[in-house]
């Protein structure tokens, strides 16, 4: 029999909460973290919105010699993993340091490490070094920087997806359990508030111009024009389920089943392939339709995307057959951290039996999908599904239950 694989400890940055408590506060209380940018003058730029997560100083939480090796996004995932392992009460002086592995997404990541190298090198008079300076090296950095800051030498990767990324990194952090780890420290924090990642963000023609924060991010809404990105994310412990157990840890739910798929080429007449990566996830997960109580959308705020993710929901589940709600209205499209932050909101919402509001969103009724809005409903939750897509055709849906 393939093993349980379930999460014991989660660490959570958030534009509307830092820390696991604040955020789902926050998530419940329909409190959102979207504002004008205050890290830069965001005057000059068509979109001024963003979710920044609020009161974090690093230098309350890391020593001054990493502070000078890293940028703010990389501060983040480090604190973010510190309270995910603190969360899941292991002891990791009792495991091997090849016991425990780290398995991140990124994607947005690094510009602003990237920026400020670039700014020195201009101020000393060197050229632009755009050949040594790689994205991929900085994708690398978090996974890098946790297992050095933890001592951990267990098997690692970093996934590259977009905003589907974070799932696919949780996936794997699985597979590495089911393989024999002890404990993986899996998910995704990203973010690239800066200038340079700001130009680069408004390339992709898709942020929401909108000035006022209650009107720019309104996905499955006929007033949708755009997304707000923002920082964040958040990182999970996962464990087998038994050695969990043998150990006393507390066990938020069973990460039950993943599907991803690609989407075929514009033009080809093929439908795109979300449906199939939440079918993938449902058999994975051994649950038919019925067994799925809530969807946690992608949700990208774009009429185009946002009906073809309705389909897909409809063409599996039915129309108005199962609540649909998007918390990350409340903090933004967080790059690879949305959807592990999906992950800890839709655990959360399994252990309280309540489901966290799409926040000022009106739904379309040509969507034909029950979208939770405005304010949290109560409800007996089992299964919840986690949907991610990323540019330009990722498709990643994952299923996670109750704890038993």
């Amino acid at each position: 029999m393939t093993s349980s694989v379930v999460v014991t400890g989660m660490g959570v940055a958030a534009p509307n909460g830092l820390g696991l408590d604040a955020y789902w506060d926050a998530t419940c209380s329909a409190r959102s973290g979207i504002a004008r940018i205050s890290r830069f003058d965001p005057a000059p730029y068509p979109a001024q919105l963003a979710g920044e997560v609020p009161g974090f100083d690093a230098r309350t939480f890391l020593p001054g010699a990493l502070l000078a090796q890293t940028d703010h996004m990389t501060r983040l995932a480090l604190v973010a993993a510190d309270w995910a392992l603190a969360d899941s009460g292991a002891d990791l002086r009792q495991l091997s340091a090849y016991d425990v592995g780290v398995v991140t997404a990124g994607y947005a990541g690094g510009v602003e490490l990237q920026q400020r190298e670039l700014e020195k090198m201009r101020s000393k008079g060197r050229p632009r070094p755009s050949a040594y300076l790689s994205f991929a090296w900085f994708y690398a950095v978090n996974t890098g920087q946790i297992s050095i800051r933890n001592g951990l030498k267990g098997a690692g990767g970093v996934v590259i997806g977009e905003q589907a990324g974070g799932l696919d990194a949780l996936a794997q952090g699985r597979r590495h359990i089911r393989r024999g780890g002890r404990m993986t420290v899996a998910g995704g924090v990203d973010g690239s508030l800066c200038p340079w990642g700001w130009a680069c963000r408004l390339a992709g023609e898709r942020l929401s111009a909108e000035r006022d924060p209650d009107l720019a991010y309104l996905p499955f809404d006929r007033r949708a024009r755009g997304h707000v990105p923002g920082e964040g994310g958040a990182l999970h412990i996962l464990e087998e389920s038994e050695a969990a157990r043998r150990r006393g840890a507390r066990i938020y739910g069973e990460i039950a089943g993943y599907g991803s798929t690609f989407d075929p080429p514009p033009g080809s007449g093929r439908p795109p392939g979300l449906g199939r990566a939440i079918q993938l996830a449902l058999a994975d997960a051994g649950v038919e339709p019925d067994g799925i109580d809530v969807v946690f959308a992608d949700a990208a705020g774009w009429p185009e995307p946002d009906r073809a993710e309705a389909e897909a929901i409809n063409e599996v589940f039915g129309r108005y057959a199962v609540p649909v709600t998007a918390p990350k209205t409340m903090t933004g499209r967080l790059s690879s951290g949305a959807a592990p932050l999906d992950v800890a909101a839709a655990l959360l919402a399994l252990r309280d039996g309540v489901i966290p509001p799409t926040l000022n969103s009106s739904p379309d009724p040509d969507h034909g999908i029950d979208l939770v809005t405005r304010a949290p409903r109560s409800a007996p939750l089992r299964a919840a599904l986690v949907l991610a897509r990323g540019h330009p055709g990722f498709n990643s849906a994952m299923v996670v239950r109750a704890a038993r």
